[in-house]
């Protein structure tokens, strides 16, 4: 596998926990996952591939590290780089943002000229609406600590399996 690094916004710990099982089922070092309080253009530079999750808050907005971040994802070339999305949202509370700040982080890195991958049917979840579903899938891993917490272990399995031979 080339250089992959995992990039979360976390307020509650959550979308944390989600990043190191991410790692720990792609064997991937932990000094390799971090806050995206913490991203900038020379760590983008030293990685081949970029897993990039956030929690989603108010009314579908980015979690609050990413706030410098996504500028950082906007004003990078990923053209060559290799990136997957995954995201924490309340399926029930916020059922018509569910997952939103996913879809914020799949649109930059696509504009960026980023190979995106690991795209979710949405079969099986309860949700309204969401910006992160494309043709009828999620761009990535949207996952509910809240609601659903019985099955992102399983999920989890499921992507990795999935966006691994592509990292």
């Amino acid at each position: 596998m080339k250089q992959t690094a995992i990039v979360y916004g976390s307020t509650s710990g959550n979308c944390e926990n989600i990043a190191n099982k991410i790692a720990a089922a792609l064997g991937i070092d932990s000094a390799n996952v971090f806050s995206a309080s913490q991203l900038d253009a020379s760590k983008i530079a030293s990685f081949d591939n970029l897993l990039l999750g956030s929690s989603t808050w108010g009314s579908g907005d980015l979690q609050d590290e990413w706030y410098d971040g996504i500028e950082v994802i906007k004003s990078s070339d990923l053209s060559g780089k290799t990136v997957a999305v995954f995201g924490c949202g309340d399926s029930s509370g916020f059922s018509t943002t569910y997952c939103d700040a996913m879809g914020t982080l799949y649109e930059a890195a696509k504009a960026a000229g980023a190979d995106m991958i690991g795209a979710v049917s949405t079969d099986g979840y309860t949700f309204d609406d969401s910006t992160a579903v494309a043709d009828g899938k999620f761009v990535g891993l949207a996952l509910d600590e809240d609601n659903e917490s019985h099955l992102t272990d399983t999920r989890i399995a499921a992507w990795v399996a999935e966006i691994q031979p592509s990292l």
